[in-house]
């Protein structure tokens, strides 16, 4: 119930909108070496937590359903993404009632879809369309690419991190821009630009000044 009640609470808080009726939603993995956690929005500390917290849903996930169906748990500042498919509703509720109570979880974002598993030819589209959507934030000079994770279902994006409006905005427009990209999903934490300023870490860094040609 405790587990419930802080994830209600955070969800509201997240601005949650327009999941049903198809348009962009707002809802707010591992982490690759000590630079990429030089420069995560994330405390190091829920850094680590996340990577535990995706180990536990996964062993979780598997002793709620077995081998039915196709579930992925994606924690981002321990908030948890479930995506995949389950043969059934029961399953899918059954899903989200056991990442809920995995230890220091404070909400979970159900995504999953009730029907048949993606093939492999669409689970490799969509690692691809992963790639693509990072490949373009990298481009975009106006977003921070170790501050958003990103998990494609189906053509489906879901984009994490803890942005500030603005950046939720253009990272939403960059990720619509990849071919291929069905729908975008905001599973987004959303800071205030004075939040953002006050992390230890510059939301960018700054390209050096062209040294002057020397005669």
């Amino acid at each position: 119930m405790r587990h419930q009640a802080l994830g209600r609470a955070l969800l509201a808080s997240l601005a949650i909108s327009g999941v049903l009726g198809g348009c962009v939603a707002a809802v707010g993995g591992a982490v690759a070496g000590g630079a990429m956690m030089a420069v995560d929005r994330r405390t190091t500390g829920a850094q680590v937590d996340d990577q535990t917290i995706e180990l536990r849903a996964s062993n979780a996930i598997t002793a709620a359903i077995g081998t039915r169906g196709n579930v992925s748990a994606t924690s981002y500042n321990r908030v948890v993404l479930l995506t995949g498919q389950v043969p059934t509703d029961a399953d899918r509720t059954q899903v989200e009632a056991a990442v809920t109570k995995v230890e220091n979880v404070r909400a979970v974002v159900n995504e999953v879809s009730v029907g048949p598993n993606s093939s492999l030819a669409q689970q490799s589209t969509d690692t691809l369309t992963t790639g693509q959507v990072k490949a373009a934030f990298v481009n975009a000079k106006e977003l921070q690419m170790a501050s958003i994770k990103v998990v494609t279902e189906r053509g489906v994006v879901y984009l994490m991190g803890r942005l500030t409006e603005t950046e939720s905005n253009i990272a939403t427009q960059v990720a619509r821009s990849v071919s291929g990209v069905q729908k975008v999903v905001k599973v987004f934490e959303i800071i205030t630009p004075a939040e953002l300023a006050a992390m230890p870490i510059p939301p960018s860094t700054p390209a050096p000044a062209a040294s002057a040609a020397k005669p």
